[in-house]
């Protein structure tokens, strides 16, 4: 599942496309995604222009005019392919875990502009489309997430206080998107390791020290994933056609058995499974 900086790779991708262009007809070949697929979808939605693109933790918020909201969300295997026609296949991926091509199979809604194609393939049709109308119900929508990791709301004062007495392992809370959005496995790994905090460490035995040591290198990590393109698993590439370079920088995640990276730590990266999650961190400094 692409986590919060593949995500923000491929709405600043998006930005420079389908911004201010309006779509000119929708065919949903497949409504039994997630969640059906909104009914007359093309009817809403064509001929208005795309005002806005944004990325709410894992989702992308394309805004139209009239304070219509298009919400897309990849799931497990969701992908975006931009095409110049419906027979074009090459080097048409502008999403993640997925070849660079478009697939022949999968295919379920092809967002039609005057000069492309924008289609949505999910395999495992975990991905889904979510129409929404006003601004107050796309916010009511998004009320049960916690704050972005770079929002000002992400700070001490809101870290110390949720994490108060909690006994949930900090790996499992950096993971729950009540706490804060758009973390997912690779990165909670990267961000522990970096901070020298131990993932089983009951989240409300985190020191002052920690705390800010969380917050500092939750937005560093994240920061540099965006600015290296996210991490290419499986060939995540931008619309560009450019793959993710972060899984190059990796710390601790898929690197069982290696050094650790910290300055003036003899560790060694150990593995275990965490909820049915692969958790890597460092034998030594994060004890």
């Amino acid at each position: 599942m692409p986590e919060l900086p593949e995500v923000e790779v491929v709405k600043q991708s998006l930005k420079k496309y389908i911004l201010n262009k309006n779509i000119s007809k929708i065919i949903v070949k497949n409504k039994k995604l997630r969640f059906p697929v909104p009914k007359d979808l093309s009817k809403k939605l064509s001929n208005i222009k795309i005002k806005k693109i944004q990325r709410i933790s894992k989702y992308i918020v394309i805004q139209f005019e009239y304070e219509l909201f298009l919400i897309i969300h990849l799931g497990m295997s969701g992908t975006l392919h931009l095409t110049p026609n419906e027979d074009h296949f090459q080097n048409t991926n502008l999403s993640f875990y997925s070849s660079k091509n478009l697939p022949m199979k999968h295919n379920h809604i092809f967002f039609k502009f005057k000069k492309f194609f924008l289609i949505f393939n999910d395999p495992r049709r975990f991905g889904f489309i979510k129409l929404i109308y006003g601004k107050n119900k796309l916010s009511n929508y998004f009320n049960r997430l916690g704050p972005d990791p770079f929002q000002k709301h992400f700070n001490f004062n809101y870290v110390k206080n949720y994490l108060n007495k909690k006994t949930k392992n900090i790996k499992n809370t950096l993971l729950d998107q009540k706490f804060i959005s758009g973390i997912g496995n690779i990165y909670a790994s990267e961000i522990l390791n970096i901070s020298k905090i131990n993932p089983l460490k009951f989240s409300g035995k985190l020191s002052d020290k920690e705390i800010n040591s969380l917050i500092k290198f939750t937005k560093k990590i994240l920061e540099r994933s965006i600015r290296r393109g996210g991490t290419t698993i499986n060939d995540f590439q931008s619309i560009k056609g450019m793959q993710g370079t972060y899984q190059k920088e990796f710390r601790a995640y898929a690197r069982e058995n290696k050094s650790c990276k910290n300055k003036s730590c003899s560790g060694r990266i150990i593995k275990l499974n965490l909820s049915n999650r692969s958790t890597y961190f460092c034998n030594i400094c994060q004890k």
